[in-house]
């Protein structure tokens, strides 16, 4: 093996234990409002009401908050098979930027494009964008796994556009599903993971 090769493993790996650290404590927190109950969700749910009046914090707070048990279980399971999948991509700070951008482009968009949206709650908006960035690099290189995954993600975004949720999917979760938040979240995670991709190269080129 050449110098080169086990350079860029040994970058991958070192992103892969980084990388634990924000997808453990996404799911810890989610784990932790859970177990708030009511009261967690009230206080930390999307409130368009409550951040009007300066709540501002349920911008990304609402992410963690979900509908039931099933809800946050898919979300997990969905959190832990992105971390394993694309997790060796960036190291953590890049990966703490995605996952804001994403949350932040999903509760972003809502409130100023969707005034008939009065609440919302989940971390699937999130999922959509820490997908859409890890997948970049692998992307760029092209990578038949990462372009692979591009198109099952393109997929479900036009399925969602054109024919609404998955079906079966707002059963499974125990509510409603608005998919504009899923299309909103990889927006903000490709645009991120863009910016991390060329911020990390700018990095290991100095």
């Amino acid at each position: 093996m050449g110098f080169r090769a086990r350079t860029q493993r040994t970058i991958r790996s070192d992103s892969a234990r980084g990388a634990i650290v924000p997808f453990t404590l996404v799911g810890v927190a989610c784990v932790a409002v859970a177990a708030g109950g009511p009261a967690a969700f009230a206080a930390l749910s999307f409130d368009r009401d409550a951040i009007e009046a300066g709540a501002v914090w349920r911008l990304l707070t609402a992410h963690l908050v979900h509908l039931g048990t099933m809800h946050l279980a898919l979300n997990l399971v969905g959190l832990a098979l992105i971390g394993w999948i694309t997790g060796g991509e960036f190291r953590w700070p890049a990966w703490v930027a995605i996952g804001l951008a994403s949350g932040l482009s999903v509760s972003g968009s809502l409130y100023a494009f969707h005034p008939e949206v009065s609440w919302y709650v989940g971390l699937s908006g999130v999922l959509h964008g820490l997908l859409a960035g890890g997948i970049v690099p692998g992307v760029a290189r092209r990578r038949p796994e990462s372009l692979l995954l591009l198109a099952v993600l393109l997929f479900k975004l036009a399925w969602e556009a054109v024919a609404g949720p998955i079906p079966g999917s707002a059963e499974t979760a125990g509510g409603p599903v608005l998919v504009e938040a899923h299309r909103y979240g990889a927006l903000g995670g490709a645009a991120a993971g863009l910016l991390a991709r060329f911020w990390e190269r700018s990095v290991r080129s100095v």
